[in-house]
């Protein structure tokens, strides 16, 4: 190798070795902390315009609670990751990242956990979010979700009911026509429609729903007119290839 080239090299060796450096410490200054005070917090809610479960104040109070409030305070990692820790255990919240700016801000990015159906029984009420875990009702949460009642268990709702609320979302037929459930046991569940006078659906257990109401729409729209003139208080999709009414 001629003395030239061994230059060369070595110069790119130079400026490789400097452009490391340089990205290093530029990544170890964006995730460590300044030793000056924090100066601000801030809470970046990522689907705030979908919905608002809490206040800021709310996550300021349990900072404090848990003396990991960070404004005024000297930041190093284990801070924040205490608040990052603290924010994650709001019922409201389900992801939340806590990072410090070079300025030695303090932001968290939040998103929020998102209801799937709520479950209503006399002593008891509860949603089940999309993670299928159970979500504290709250008036702050408006969402319009399916309603079961009755004899729900937690295990139903987040498994069989959950995958019914799930596919009802992309179903515009039934959508707009199913009020809410009701649970009698595991093998009795029954449809209620909107609407006055209208008859009771027997679904029976959650199995194969997909085909009892696919069979029932179908029963709807061929048979409207005489409908109305057998005034049924009960339509039964248990049987298969069947609608069978009752009055």
């Amino acid at each position: 190798m001629s003395n030239t080239t061994a230059v060369i090299w070595k110069t790119i060796g130079v400026c490789l070795a400097a452009a490391l450096l340089i990205t290093a410490v530029v990544l170890g200054y964006r995730m460590r902390p300044t030793a000056s005070t924090c100066p601000a917090l801030t809470y970046i809610i990522e689907d705030q315009k979908e919905r608002m479960y809490f206040t800021p104040s709310e996550l300021d109070a349990m900072l404090r609670a848990e003396n990991s409030y960070p404004v005024g305070r000297t930041l190093d990692i284990g801070l924040l990751h205490r608040i990052e820790t603290a924010v994650r255990q709001h019922p409201m919240i389900r992801t939340a990242e806590c990072y410090a700016t070079p300025r030695n801000e303090v932001r968290i990015r939040i998103t929020q956990r998102v209801p799937l159906l709520m479950v209503a029984m006399p002593n008891e009420a509860y949603f089940i979010d999309t993670d299928r875990k159970v979500m504290p009702v709250r008036a702050s949460v408006k969402d319009k979700v399916l309603v079961v009642t009755g004899a729900v268990g937690v295990q139903m709702a987040a498994h069989s009911l959950a995958e019914f609320a799930l596919w009802l979302q992309d179903e515009p037929y039934w959508h707009e026509r199913i009020h809410h459930l009701h649970v009698r046991n595991p093998q009795m569940v029954y449809i209620y429609l909107r609407g006055e006078n209208q008859p009771r659906i027997v679904l029976g257990n959650m199995k194969r729903y997909e085909q009892k109401l696919d069979k029932l729409q179908t029963f709807f729209e061929k048979g409207k007119e005489a409908l109305k003139d057998k005034n049924y208080q009960e339509l039964d999709l248990r049987f298969k290839g069947q609608v069978i009414g009752r009055y």
